[in-house]
């Protein structure tokens, strides 16, 4: 864990960098989902999301009842309110070389650093983290979300 954390720290640009990145011809990968991503992106960002889904309250996987009658157990197991895009390595994959430099942000860094550290162990070897995501990105500008 520590090494992947010095990968991420080693690959990570701030907003500004990030904006000179692409203004130089490097691309930048949304992984936000769809609907966030068209309430506003990065210009000419290509989007795939690092989640299929995302419920915050989670959502109930069993429902299981135990018991007679009068003396009833129930037991309620629920599932994570984040589930991960199982394709996300083989569709970006089908976006950009493995050698390509290109930044990967979200709305405030989180998603992408954990997108970060995935497309290193797919054996992406020059793929950078905006930290700070998009919000970053905007207040290198004071554009507004």
């Amino acid at each position: 864990m520590e090494s992947q954390q010095s990968a991420v720290h080693n690959v990570t640009v701030d907003g500004n960098e990030a904006r000179s990145l692409v203004a130089s011809g490097h691309r930048y990968l949304d992984v936000r989902l769809k609907d966030d991503f068209d309430t506003g992106h990065v210009e000419g960002a290509l989007n795939v999301p690092y989640y299929s889904s995302v419920t915050p309250q989670g959502q109930l996987l069993y429902r299981i009842t135990l018991g007679t009658k009068n003396t009833k157990l129930m037991m309620l197991l629920w599932i994570a309110g984040k589930v991960k895009n199982p394709q996300f390595t083989e569709q970006v994959s089908s976006l950009f070389a493995s050698d390509e430099t290109f930044i990967v942000g979200c709305r405030t860094g989180v998603r992408a650093k954990h997108a970060t550290v995935d497309l290193l162990n797919a054996g992406f070897e020059n793929v950078k983290y905006i930290a700070g995501g998009y919000l970053a990105w905007l207040k290198c500008t004071n554009e507004e979300e």
